[in-house]
């Protein structure tokens, strides 16, 4: 169950190995990459592949509460915890009893917050604020961040017996311009899921999608979503992707990794092909009218070398 990790990549496909292997295991889990890679997503996949789909999936930021509020948003309060507390909160770690309870951006959690969340990972309790006992908690716990979270252990950022109780398993998403093979299939995931909604997903062509792979995207996969967004709202296709080259070369940024070989001149091959668009030809036709041509060319060879003799040729090949 893997529909929305689109790509083929060696690294996409490594996290998706990774998601079977632990989903099962209960394990503590610490997704990495950089801002918009998909961290969440990866999270959400190794709920619904587990044992614990159908119970709570909540999520908490970490770098979006101040410290006071994260804690009571973690472990809730009783009546009469501080002033104001007129009622019970029951916190994420009770009402994720039974699921998971992600926390993104987990690299910015205090040093003291993250002393009870390592009491809550070794005890399997918590204990609410201006509570005298502790609640137990039976929650799997998987953790997000952008940060390096070794060397914020190093530096006595981030507690380093907190990092080696979260960092049982590491699942590290690769940045989008090391994967750029990836970057035509989430065009066309995208393009599909937005057409019905803009009505514009036609005019997007294998030119513009061969100009997007060009692009280092800073912003990795949540940038390309809202480029297209932005693209089939507007119309404005070539525009944009103008745009885009122009921030990459006043960046002198490049892409790490070549577009695949076989996908850039088929694209053109396809562009000239009566302006076809990218919703009409998926990318295996792409590739097997690639494949096609080369056979077409190998036999072409062989029949020239024999002499057009099929008889030799056909042993040969």
């Amino acid at each position: 169950m893997h529909e929305q990790i689109i790509g083929k990549s060696q690294a996409i496909q490594r996290v998706r190995e990774l998601i079977d292997r632990v989903s099962n295991t209960n394990l503590n889990v610490v997704i990495t990459g950089e801002s918009g890679v998909g961290k969440e997503l990866v999270a959400q996949h190794l709920y619904l592949n587990s044992p614990r789909n159908g119970k709570p999936f909540i999520k908490v930021n970490c770098a979006a509460l101040p410290d006071t509020l994260l804690e009571s948003e973690l472990f809730g309060y009783v009546p009469g915890a501080f002033t104001g507390a007129y009622r019970k909160k029951r916190g994420k770690f009770e009402v994720a009893d039974g699921g998971v309870l992600f926390l993104d951006e987990i690299g910015d959690m205090s040093l003291p917050l993250q002393s009870k969340l390592l009491h809550v990972l070794e005890s399997g309790e918590f204990c609410p604020l201006g509570a005298e006992k502790d609640v137990k908690t039976d929650v799997w716990v998987i953790a997000a961040t952008n940060h390096n979270l070794e060397q914020a252990a190093s530096e006595k950022t981030f507690r380093e017996d907190l990092y080696h109780r979260l960092n049982i398993i590491k699942i590290f998403i690769s940045p989008l311009r090391k994967r750029v093979e990836d970057i035509p299939l989430l065009v066309r995931y995208f393009v599909d899921q937005y057409s019905p909604l803009f009505n514009n997903g036609s005019f997007i062509t294998c030119d513009h999608v061969e100009r997007l792979a060009q692009y280092v995207w800073p912003g990795n996969v949540r940038e390309l979503q809202n480029v297209l967004k932005r693209m089939m709202v507007l119309g404005n296709f070539d525009e944009i992707i103008d745009e885009l080259e122009d921030k990459s070369k006043s960046s002198k940024s490049a892409p790490s990794s070549p577009v695949p070989a076989w996908l850039a001149p088929e694209m053109i091959r396809l562009r000239n092909e009566k302006g076809e668009n990218l919703l009409s030809f998926s990318l295996k036709k792409i590739k097997k009218k690639a494949i096609d041509q080369v056979e077409k060319e190998v036999i072409s060879a062989v029949l020239d070398k024999t002499g057009w003799n099929r008889s030799n040729a056909s042993k040969i090949l």
